[in-house]
């Protein structure tokens, strides 16, 4: 079984739950680097159009799966790959290879996420870049870092200097049309767009302050929960679709800095 139990009192020996995110999350990373260096011998199939899974993402599941049932026998699970396990009033919420088309094309954008639900409420976000060695973390109340080191949200406060990030949808995905819109609204009043293709990633770079916001509809929980800890801790603004909406209720996301974010929202929602 995945929930196993260990005797009374070993939990509290453990590691904190920070310490072992970004333990795991590395050793993930690992994993996938050495899957990364043999890419082209991987077995891969397609989910749907354009979604891929291949046994890279399933080799870093398993290890941050069998990683977390060990050290925190009582939590729940949710992972791409695997999909849930009950637990007590605490769920990780684990992506284990964020950008899988990149990395089976040789593009060097690709991630490991994790993240930390508490009675329904996201408390911890790692999210590990093996290939620049970088890795952004926060818990809740304690603000955000990039290897260790404070990051904040940018300062830009001229809409027409700001560039964003966004997730493009692709194959027979619904909102399509509605997508090409908001960048045909957007395009003209900044200083770009950028489409990199790997959502946990784009969120972290808000956070860090290389991208001044970031939108995209119908995201995954793996996908955003632990960016969604990262930009709130770094003071991004986080909405949905609507003002009073969570990503992690709907999956979309509309997120930048503070100064910049009313304008934000009012195009992508179409105000006024």
């Amino acid at each position: 079984m995945f929930l196993t139990v260990l005797p009374r009192g070993a939990e509290a020996m453990t590691e904190d739950d920070l310490t072992l995110a970004l333990r795991l999350a590395r050793e993930a990373g690992a994993i996938l680097l050495r899957h990364w260096r043999a890419r082209d011998r991987l077995t891969v199939s397609a989910k749907r159009a354009g979604d891929f899974v291949s046994e890279a993402d399933h080799a870093a599941e398993r290890h941050l799966r069998s990683g977390f049932a060990r050290a925190r026998p009582d939590d729940g699970w949710l992972g791409e790959e695997t999909g849930t396990a009950p637990g007590r009033n605490r769920v990780w919420i684990v992506d284990p290879l964020d950008g899988t088309t990149n990395f089976l094309r040789g593009i060097g954008h690709w991630a490991v996420s994790v993240a930390l639900a508490e009675d329904g409420a996201l408390i911890l976000g790692v999210v590990h870049d093996p290939l620049r060695d970088e890795t952004f973390a926060a818990l809740r109340g304690e603000g955000p870092t990039l290897n260790g080191r404070p990051i904040t949200a940018a300062r830009t406060v001229d809409f027409s200097a700001a560039l964003f990030g966004t997730g493009i949808p692709f194959g027979g995905m619904a909102h399509i049309d509605a997508h090409a819109a908001d960048i045909a609204r957007l395009m003209p009043h900044c200083a770009g767009v950028r489409r990199m293709g790997a959502a946990a990633l784009d969120l972290a770079y808000v956070a860090s302050g290389r991208l001044d916001g970031f939108w995209e509809r119908r995201l995954q929980p793996w996908d955003i929960a632990a960016g969604l800890v990262l930009l709130r801790e770094a003071g991004a603004v986080v909405e949905g679709s609507v003002p009073d909406e969570r990503p992690e209720d709907t999956g979309t996301v509309i997120t930048a800095t503070p100064a910049l974010f009313p304008a934000f929202a009012a195009i992508l929602r179409d105000v006024g």
